[in-house]
């Protein structure tokens, strides 16, 4: 990708913003290398923030959003992602109300296909407007998920409609099986990239063995990257990572070996307008 390019991707080459993804694999569920319990989510999420990562994507323990959200803010200054955009809006009362600095929204309906589970959930336009309008009320900030190009439509939609205030976060999502999977490639990433709107700041997600090229990728065009065992919990084909803080290191790794500084969260949050 050239830098005009770039520009007009509206991205910007600031530090690198890593962020963990703590939950189980869908589709490796007996590797088992994430935290099985709160207390051990807490600490993975401690030693993630600690190995570079800025945001922490948390599957928040139902029943203890808000008491899991403010035990992390006692040992961390992570920035805190909500995540399990698969609920409608109306089973994310908890999540709301443990106030996350940020709240994973998907752009377009879900249709994935894991080993043990199939999810199918619609996510129309009305209820995209509506995340807006609370998540400006309650000033939390919306994480967009963006799986195809149908996703930059509807972003597109509640801009014109000034429901969102610049800049836009993104995840581009990566090789996710099921019915809004897309190709794991550069040229996949690229035209994703090509064709986003202005304003935004992006990172990629990848589920697969092809998240170090995309993940390289990214890095050196300006993008940021989202890792962890959600996605891929292997540190190479085959050898699982022994915890999230050792996939965050890699990254951080590959990132200074190309001269790409990592953001701490005091630099990611004035990145990302938090």
């Amino acid at each position: 990708m050239d830098s005009n390019t770039a520009r007009s991707a509206g991205m910007k080459t600031e530090n690198l913003i890593i962020t963990a993804t703590t939950a189980n694999s869908w589709i490796y569920p007996d590797v088992k290398n994430w935290a099985l319990s709160t207390d051990a989510l807490i600490d993975d999420v401690v030693q993630c923030a600690e190995a570079g990562a800025a945001i922490a994507h948390v599957h928040l323990p139902i029943g203890e959003e808000s008491e899991t959200v403010k035990r992390i803010r006692e040992r961390t200054d992570v920035i805190i992602q909500a995540g399990m955009s698969s609920y409608p809006i109306e089973e994310r009362t908890a999540m709301f109300d443990a106030r996350p600095d940020m709240l994973s929204i998907i752009l377009n309906h879900h249709d994935e296909y894991f080993t043990d589970l199939k999810v199918n959930q619609l996510h129309p336009i009305e209820e995209l407007e509506a995340y807006c309008v609370k998540c400006r009320k309650l000033k939390i900030v919306p994480e967009w998920e963006v799986w195809h190009m149908g996703s930059y439509w509807n972003l597109g939609y509640l801009i014109k409609k000034k429901l969102v205030d610049p800049p836009h976060i993104l995840t581009l999502f990566f090789g996710w099986p099921g019915g809004t999977w897309s190709p794991p490639t550069i040229d996949e990433y690229m035209h994703r990239v090509r064709y986003m709107p202005e304003n935004c700041v992006y990172a990629v997600s990848i589920m697969g063995s092809e998240q170090s090229a995309i993940a390289l990728a990214s890095i050196q065009n300006g993008g940021n990257v989202r890792v962890g065992t959600e996605d891929y919990p292997f540190i190479k084909p085959d050898v699982p990572a022994k915890n999230n803080a050792e996939i965050v290191t890699r990254i951080r790794n590959l990132a200074k070996e190309v001269g790409r500084s990592v953001a701490d969260p005091s630099e990611a949050r004035k990145i990302l307008g938090l």
